[in-house]
């Protein structure tokens, strides 16, 4: 049975809400529980879970939705009772550390008067504003928050350029400043390569491989998606070109993004021909011809891009790192053959379920060389973008981490619920062949992603055992998960872990191909 209760008028941030559900879910008798502010893309969700009801249309974003569905009609009010305490408990919670924490920017330079960096983490609505606030005072900015709008944005970098300070974001998940990661980052060595990002995903993965092979970071700079769009202009991309171009500390830089804008990119290109340290570019999907011109390695991966930094920090020809990867991929038919025969006769998509965006961008470049109907929410063709993100059609790769999926919750590397909810979805589909999956490590990510997704994997495996499950890991040994523990522990429970995204892509790729035969 299923039944709700709705408190309208009560907000509660995503934090408290996973907490809360994650309580009720492991209470007794309880199903499946789900308590989240009532937006439009949470309705959603709660209509593909079934957990959906027809009175929820009433409802807001400023009114908070719990359901539950039990098995036990006479356990709904003390099951009730304890969300209602749990609430209670989370909005009267206070600070037993003894701490004073600043309810506003103007306190919080009170406390630290000599701070010259402030993260910002707020509803995109008001966001903008205490960006604005914040560089006003001579404070460079890291702009967490997504939703705001493309207006703020420019006048906020304008502002930054004008004044000579950093403005990384809005939607910046991933840097590395001087040594200290923040928000989505790794924990990486320090060394001579510079990244610049308009890409958090991308810049984990670039990062992590390099800090694994024992290179190092000397800075990490992200721009946040749009800096590279034509509205924006590649502000700060071209701003942070110039500071690693004068920083002493960093020998070899590394461009990661998304193709930026025709007029961007000849914007990039003449910055870096004034350039004369080696540069590495991987402009996912862009003709690399557009940007040798610079003068820049083009690389087609993120994971080449990180080793043919590393080669050009060791002074090794960068043709050696091709021929690796080359014979590498020639040595993947073992696992290939494994698979297909694991893989149940009549099975033959690709189901990719990712947190990271550009990793799913990765994936999408390089199954189309070989696979035409992909279809997925960060489609760059509109004849392929899925009608509905919820449910998948013939080969299908999503990012959960898409602004429908996140308003009002957790990003998919913190919650894992939305992803564990669609691998069950997926195994339950008889003609899925391979669920493809990401598992992004460091801090932000979830402290225990492995037992987080296992028991979901397990249970799929019971439903479809004939299904190939391939995933890759970004991160560092040095990580609060680890990485090689993390690896060890998918394997054991029959999980192919691949050395990065783009291997994983490539052996995903080689299996649908024999199936296809």
């Amino acid at each position: 049975m299923i039944k709700s209760i709705v408190k309208k008028g009560e907000y509660f941030d995503s934090v408290s809400l996973m907490i809360v559900g994650k309580n009720i879910t492991s209470m007794k008798n309880v199903i499946e529980a789900t308590v989240v502010m009532a937006t439009q893309e949470n309705k959603s969700i709660l209509k593909t879970s079934n957990l959906y009801l027809d009175e929820f249309e009433k409802y807001d974003d400023t009114d908070l939705l719990i359901v539950i569905k039990s098995d036990h009609e006479d356990r709904f009010d003390e099951i009730f009772k304890n969300v209602d305490n749990l609430l209670s408990e989370i909005r009267n919670k206070k600070d037993d550390q003894g701490t004073f924490n600043p309810r506003s920017l103007d306190g919080a330079i009170q406390v630290q008067p000599d701070s010259n960096f402030a993260l910002i983490s707020l509803a995109g609505r008001y966001a903008g504003a205490e960006a604005m606030k914040a560089l006003k005072k001579g404070l460079n900015v890291m702009l967490f928050s997504d939703n705001v709008p493309l207006e703020v944005e420019i006048e906020l970098k304008k502002y930054a350029l004008e004044n000579d300070l950093l403005m990384m974001g809005p939607d910046c998940g991933t840097a590395i400043i001087n040594g200290v990661p923040l928000a989505f980052s790794n924990v990486v060595n320090n060394g001579n390569i510079g990244i610049i990002a308009a890409s958090g995903t991308g810049l984990q993965e670039v990062s992590s491989i390099i800090s694994e092979e024992g290179f190092g970071i000397s800075q990490a700079i992200g721009t946040g998606g749009r800096d590279i769009k034509e509205e924006v202009g590649g502000m700060m991309f071209i701003s942070s070109l110039e500071s690693l171009k004068n920083d002493e500390n960093t020998k070899v830089i590394v461009l990661v993004s998304k193709p930026p804008h025709p007029t961007v990119l000849k914007k990039i290109n003449d910055k870096l021909n004034e350039i004369s340290k080696p540069v590495v570019s991987i402009f996912l999907g862009t003709d690399s011809k557009l940007v040798k011109e610079s003068g820049a390695i083009a690389a087609e991966t993120l994971e080449e891009a990180a080793l043919l930094a590393c080669a050009i920090s060791d002074n090794v020809k960068i043709s050696k790192v091709r021929e690796f990867l080359e014979e590498r991929r020639n040595n993947f038919g073992e696992i290939v053959t494994k698979e297909i025969k694991k893989i149940s006769s009549g099975r033959k998509y690709i189901r990719g379920l990712f947190s990271g965006g550009t990793l799913c961008d990765e994936t999408q470049i390089i199954l189309k060389k070989d696979i035409e109907n992909i279809y997925s929410n960060r489609a760059g063709d509109k004849k392929f973008a899925l009608a509905d993100s919820w449910i998948s059609k013939e080969h299908t790769l999503v990012d959960l981490g898409e602004d429908e999926f996140t308003v009002g919750r957790l990003h998919p590397m913190m919650d894992f619920d939305l992803r564990n909810k669609r691998i069950i979805q997926e195994a339950k589909d008889t003609e899925t062949a391979i669920i493809l999956f990401d598992l992004v490590l460091g801090y932000g990510a979830h402290i225990d992603p492995v037992n987080e997704i296992l028991p979901v994997i397990k249970k799929a495996q019971k439903i479809a055992p004939g299904i190939s499950f391939i995933c890759s890991v970004t991160g560092t040994e040095q990580d609060p998960q680890n990485r090689s523990k993390t690896i060890t522990t998918l394997e054991e429970a029959g999980v192919i872990v691949m050395p990065s995204n783009a291997s994983a892509a490539e052996i995903v790729n080689l299996i649908i191909k024999e199936i296809n035969k």
